[in-house]
């Protein structure tokens, strides 16, 4: 591997080689897992999992099970077979603000379904369902004649409630209760008030986000659609839609910043809230918009281009067709994975030993080295994503690229998608280990600073926060430019067959080589992709202004807005990126035909001719924009030198 990354450029060999690259590499990520596996083992044995998928009161006892007795814990040991339900006995109360003070939690048989207002009511519901609201110590009978019951007993009105699906919690049904009970379960939020309010505007409109989701997603089909079946109307269509959507969007949102402020009933905290957020979209949404649209005064004379350029994808992409699925496979794999990490990650928090306090309640005190082992698992995360995502653009790439270099192209190789996922598996592992794993290098850092920089907040260090940022922006940057790079080495090595570094010297050259040619046609259709992802995000976040404006009773509606635009844009991130990988390895292979052969009898070409029409054209275009500026340069008298 050392000696490829020092040697000059080899020969370009246009066919898939049957030789395992980078297995050390391969190996490093094995011996990785089976640490993840072992922190895994480590989380099922000394965590408590039970614990967590069965809930737990605060005297030690796992609900739904008999348990053992905890020394110095009077009410634990109790057979709790018949109590399946954890019981939060202030999970509405106003005074749980801050994570330092738990709520008292209790095993129930079943949640109360109405409103109990009063202690006869609680003492009605425990004699009609056998299901006891106060501390166990306490008898039925006793819930009006003893003067402590207030204090046993849970916090007046009792709100109704439903068991959780999976985790048998008794979950208040009332938003703002029920935000004020998931802040305290979480544990992660700084500002409770804050978290309150938004989480409760996302479960008062819940039903307009699932709505707003699916149409995400219906507008994520109809730009695929396009985008297959592209034609020189639709690329106007689009277009037209596109600015109409940033024109209409912006306008919207400057609309409704004015109307909130000049409001005066705003009087409310969300939504003076709601009116910065609204002038902070409206600000970022018109400088997208006023840049988008210069880009798109330039780029307007290449859009017969464009359709050129798309039609040969959607050809390349008719011959493979199972490419438009592979963002669903991805998915649903990293749903898994990332299921699977949350699940050890939350076995890890809850191992630890079982004391009693001085009020006769447990606690559970984490054991030693649980950090470190967190740390590794966050590494495990991202590592494993990246591998993942990365071998989806291999699959494509490689799918590509046995398409590309076919000679017979009335002919298409059969089942591409499975040849290049079966050459993945058997060749190509290490050299995706190696690639994702120089991103995750990347991405440490950036959490690291990430965290210094929540830290500092909290201070009055100005230039800290500066430097920070800028040190997190040009970390991103990098981050961005190697996994745009670590596609064309992937392509590569589907092309040749070599390891990562000789793949990464290889595209060097040949982009170095090539970019004159085929970077601004790469860019532009690049840049055409994007506008799709913008249509589905305008579109999405019209939608939304117009469903929760005209339900203002929600109060904080605006994050849960930006909530649907981000998920509108992965959605579309997803279905649109296997274009964009096709289009870059597309160019690619085309760099490496043009630099193998010559279109000779004896070297002839691998690229459809519409392909060579189309850049032979794309460069004429760019050459008489060039002379064309070379001699108003003269005209003006200006005096140009050889170079």
């Amino acid at each position: 591997d050392s000696e490829d990354c020092v040697s000059a450029p080899r020969e370009w060999r246009p066919v898939i080689a049957r030789k395992c690259t980078d297995p050390l590499w391969l190996l490093l990520f094995f011996l990785f897992w089976a640490g993840l596996m072992f922190v895994t083992g480590y989380a099922v044995m000394a965590g408590a999992a039970e614990r967590l998928v069965l809930g737990y009161d605060s005297f030690g006892n796992i609900c739904g099970r008999k348990n053992i007795p905890v020394k110095g814990a009077p009410l634990s040991g109790q057979d709790m077979t018949h109590k399946k339900y954890v019981f939060f006995l202030n999970s509405c109360s106003p005074e749980v603000q801050s994570l330092k003070v738990s709520s008292v939690s209790l095993c129930v048989s079943s949640c109360p379904q109405e409103q109990l207002n009063s202690l006869e009511d609680l003492q009605s519901f425990a004699r009609n369902n056998g299901s006891c609201l106060c501390v166990y110590n306490l008898s039925i009978s006793s819930y009006t004649l003893n003067p402590k019951a207030a204090e046993l007993c849970p916090t007046l009105p009792v709100p109704p409630s439903k068991s959780f699906p999976l985790f048998n919690r008794c979950v208040p049904q009332h938003p703002e209760c029920y935000s004020k009970y998931a802040s305290v379960l979480i544990s992660m939020v700084n500002d409770m008030d804050v978290f309150h309010r938004i989480l409760s505007g996302i479960l008062a409109g819940r039903d307009t986000v699932i709505g707003l989701s699916v149409l995400a997603l219906a507008f994520c089909f109809i730009v695929v659609l396009t985008f297959r079946f592209i034609r020189t109307l639709l690329v106007h269509t689009l277009i037209a839609l596109v600015v109409f959507g940033l024109l209409f969007v912006s306008g919207v949102l400057w609309w409704l910043y004015y109307d909130y402020r000049n409001d005066p009933s705003t009087e409310l905290e969300t939504e003076k809230e709601n009116v910065k957020f609204l002038l902070g979209y409206a600000t970022f949404s018109t400088t997208v918009t006023v840049v988008l649209l210069s880009l798109i005064l330039v780029l307007r004379k290449r859009l017969q281009f464009t359709v050129q350029l798309f039609q040969i994808v959607g050809k390349i992409i008719s011959r493979i067709p199972f490419l438009l699925f592979q963002p669903l496979w991805t998915f649903l794999i990293l749903i898994g994975f990332w299921v699977f990490w949350i699940a050890v990650l939350l076995s890890l928090g809850t191992a630890g030993a079982a004391l009693a306090t001085s009020e006769g309640q447990v606690e559970y005190r984490a054991f030693s080295g649980i950090c470190y082992m967190a740390w590794y698992h966050l590494v495990g995360l991202i590592w494993t994503s990246e591998f993942i995502l990365a071998c989806q653009q291999m699959t494509i790439a490689g799918a590509v690229v046995t398409c590309y270099f076919n000679r017979n192209k009335n002919s298409p190789p059969h089942h591409p998608v499975l040849s290049s996922i079966s050459v993945l598996l058997c060749y190509h592992l290490g050299t995706l280990v190696k690639g994702s794993f120089l991103i995750t290098i990347l991405r440490i850092p950036r959490i690291a600073l990430l965290y210094l920089y929540n830290i500092l907040k909290q201070k009055e260090s100005a230039c800290a926060k500066c430097l920070l940022k800028c040190c997190f922006c040009w970390i991103w940057c990098q981050e961005s430019c190697l996994r745009y790079f670590n596609q064309h080495v992937y392509t590569t090595t589907a092309i040749n067959g070599t390891n990562f570094c000789t793949s990464a010297k290889d595209a060097v050259f040949i982009l170095a080589k090539s970019s004159a040619e085929l970077a601004s046609i790469s860019c532009f259709g690049d840049f055409i992709i994007f506008l799709g992802k913008v249509f589905v995000v305008c579109f999405t976040v019209f939608g939304g202004l117009m469903a929760f404006n005209y339900h203002r009773e929600l109060q904080a509606w605006v994050v849960p807005l930006l909530l649907v635009g981000f998920f509108a844009y992965v959605m579309s991130h997803s279905f649109l990126s296997v274009f964009e990988v096709t289009l870059d390895a597309m160019f690619l292979c085309f760099a490496v035909d043009m630099e193998t052969n010559d279109g000779s009898a004896e070297k002839p070409y691998f690229m459809d001719q519409e392909l060579l029409m189309f850049v032979n054209q794309s460069n004429n275009l760019t050459d008489r924009q060039k002379h064309r500026s070379v001699r108003q340069d003269s005209e003006d008298g200006t005096e140009l030198q050889p170079m």
